[in-house]
């Protein structure tokens, strides 16, 4: 299909190229402009629910995160280093 546009555009490969990027421009054109618009309230991007359900089984959704630094559960300590000290060479 490509090569068949590239054969009918006119004028050389001046207007080729020309003619080529008018043909891309005019598509995205119809796209953002006609496509998009229309296909917009199809789509379910504005479609959010939130709830208070934490995701952990038997909570029941009655903790609230008070989105304060800490709050998380975090799977290592915070308070002490078990790493091993590094070594000179390193």
């Amino acid at each position: 299909m490509y090569s068949w546009i590239w054969r009918k555009l006119p004028f050389g490969l001046p207007g080729k190229l020309i003619g080529s990027l008018l043909l891309a421009t005019a598509t995205v054109a119809l796209l953002w402009f006609v496509v998009f618009p229309w296909a917009e309230p199809l789509l379910p991007f504005d479609d959010v629910q939130v709830t208070q359900d934490s995701g952990v089984p038997g909570d029941g959704g009655l903790t609230e995160p008070t989105g304060l630094p800490g709050d998380e559960e975090l799977p290592y300590s915070t308070e002490t280093n078990n790493a091993p000290p590094p070594t000179p060479n390193r």
